[in-house]
């Protein structure tokens, strides 16, 4: 893959313009072939568009609803231009911003509804507040939704699994929907009970089977609405779209989500992606006298108006969210750290501590809410559930939920030294490099020898990842400064995703004893801000404790 400089100039410019309504948390990646003639303003499209099949994509929109009034635009422009536009989405639009999640992502689907989308996948993000509250917001699209590689508990796929579109010139697009595997512990493992993901061989067998049907019923052109990624993460290794592009013949082009990439070809395969948060939108011109691809390229936002009907829906909704939301709750002396890499899912962050400490703090706010004593009771948080950086300056309830937007909350688990020891192991299997389970901690100091390889086991139950065969990486040095003991038992702080196995923390279901507090966890960090902190979060969240030791 590579990177032209040009492009980066640019998106530092994008980055720094004034249409970005809405905060971006993750940083732009250029990665695979993107020229600047594959990045384009409305300026530099065709007048007239006269026999052409537009399609429009977008990809982990994330909450950022104040944006679709733009591509509701693009489609009216380009259809006063003489085009046919099909609107389409690639996942994770339901979860991201409290625009979205104040309503479990009723809100996604009232905006996208407005905006005019016919056809979108899913993606895992979509579970985040359960498959029934996904079902009840499906429920009220006004738009196919179409996935081939999620079945409920009784076998049946929990959407369409394709879909056919015949364009006014009579051309028939086949369109079959793919969801990363990864969505069975990258959300919570107990509201997604019953579901099953096809991942490897017989995601891929899948595929095919989509598109022979599609080609059957004589589709012209085969295209995967998939959210699966490129990410170099190893949890997505054998998933990525383009291992299912490698492993299928006949797709004609794949529209892809999950890894916010910013791309119109992954290693000289047809994978296009837009980003995040409408950091471009994506365009795909179809002939209709020839009925094959023409064009593909993406739009900057530069130079769009805002479709009208569009912006006054999701106007309404910012305001309504942001008069409840922008309650001040205190001020920061020192910037938290939102990065996923360098940063939450690599290594000990001070944003990671701020949140420990926040966590234990609640706990212990009712004496005698544990059954240890406090030097067996320490905390984990999934580095992958932090979700932005907190600027020094005021702080807002808006903020904190923001960098915890799940709903996750506050629960204790019991399990031995040697349980414990696992769950790190299994956490940290891939550090240095990235991982969602990335253990962020208070009361335990230990060291991960990166030198040393992973010990792969068993895949665990209804994951992706793997057990330890054996603790190789991770050494426990002490818990909240005492010798630390295989056979005792701690108390560990935690959220309801990784109690219920997300991720790595498959260890944690075999916990001797937990229980749910019900707290939400960025409600508990507003209250520690407030109470504990009285309003100022410190001077000593400046830099990250030294709790977590990375030899590499």
């Amino acid at each position: 893959m590579r990177q032209k400089k040009s492009l980066l100039g640019k998106i530092a410019v994008m980055l720094a313009a004034a249409l970005l309504l809405t905060c971006i948390q993750s940083p732009l990646k250029a990665q695979a072939d993107v020229g600047d003639s594959d990045i384009r303003t409305i300026l530099d499209v065709p007048q007239d568009l006269s026999g052409k099949t537009v399609i429009l994509h977008s990809n982990d929109v994330h909450g950022a609803i104040g944006r679709y009034a733009y591509i509701a635009s693009v489609k009216e422009n380009f259809q006063k231009r003489g085009a046919e536009v099909i609107l389409v989405d690639c996942g994770d639009y339901l979860q991201g911003t409290p625009y979205v999640s104040s309503t479990k992502g009723r809100d996604a689907i009232v905006s996208m509804n407005s905006a005019g989308y016919q056809i979108v996948t899913i993606g895992n993000h979509e579970f985040d507040y359960g498959y029934d509250a996904l079902k009840k917001d499906l429920a009220i699209a006004k738009f196919k939704v179409v996935c081939a590689n999620a079945f409920d508990a009784n076998g049946n796929a929990i959407a369409a699994q394709n879909t056919m579109y015949t364009t006014a010139s009579g051309m028939k697009i086949g369109f079959f929907g793919m969801v990363t595997p990864e969505s069975q512990t990258k959300a919570n493992p107990v509201l997604i009970k019953g579901l099953t993901f096809l991942s490897g061989k017989e995601m891929y067998a899948c595929a095919q089977g989509q598109v022979d049907t599609l080609k059957a019923q004589g589709a012209d052109l085969v295209i995967c609405l998939s959210h699966l990624g490129v990410s170099a993460e190893a949890s997505s290794a054998g998933n990525s779209s383009t291992d299912l592009y490698k492993n299928t013949k006949g797709i004609d082009l794949m529209l892809d989500g999950h890894s916010h990439t910013i791309m119109t070809t992954s290693d000289n395969m047809p994978v296009d992606q837009t980003g995040t948060k409408f950091q471009t939108i994506g365009v795909v011109v179809l002939d209709n006298a020839t009925k094959s691809i023409e064009d593909r390229y993406l739009i900057w936002l530069d130079n769009l108006q805002k479709e009208v009907r569009t912006d006054a829906v999701t106007t309404q909704i910012i305001k309504r969210v942001d008069a409840e939301y922008s309650a001040g709750i205190g001020t920061s002396q020192v910037t938290l750290n939102g990065e996923k890499a360098p940063g939450n899912r690599t290594e000990e962050t001070n944003n990671g501590n701020f949140i420990t400490d926040a966590m234990l703090w609640t706990i212990n706010k009712t004496k005698g809410a544990v059954s240890v004593d406090d030097a067996h009771t320490v905390v984990i948080t999934n580095g992958g559930g932090v979700r932005a950086p907190i600027a020094a300056g005021a702080v807002t309830k808006k903020d904190i939920n923001t960098v915890l937007p799940f709903g996750n909350t506050i629960t204790v688990v019991y399990v031995t030294g040697e349980e414990l020891l696992e769950v790190l192991e299994a956490s940290t299997f891939c550090t240095p490099e990235p991982v969602g389970g990335f253990p962020q901690t208070k009361g335990i100091k230990f060291t991960i020898d990166t030198r040393k390889s992973y010990a792969k086991g068993a895949t665990y139950p209804n994951s992706t990842y793997c057990k330890p065969a054996s603790i190789n990486r991770v050494s426990i040095e002490s818990i909240n400064g005492q010798p630390f003991s295989k056979s005792d038992v701690y108390a560990v702080v935690t959220n309801n995703f990784c109690s219920a196995g997300g991720d790595t923390y498959y260890a944690f279901t075999n916990a001797s004893g937990q229980f749910d507090t019900g707290i939400p966890l960025d409600e508990a960090v507003m209250d520690y801000v407030k109470t504990e902190l009285r309003g100022t979060i410190g001077t000593n969240y400046a830099q990250p404790r030294g709790d977590i030791t990375i030899i590499k």
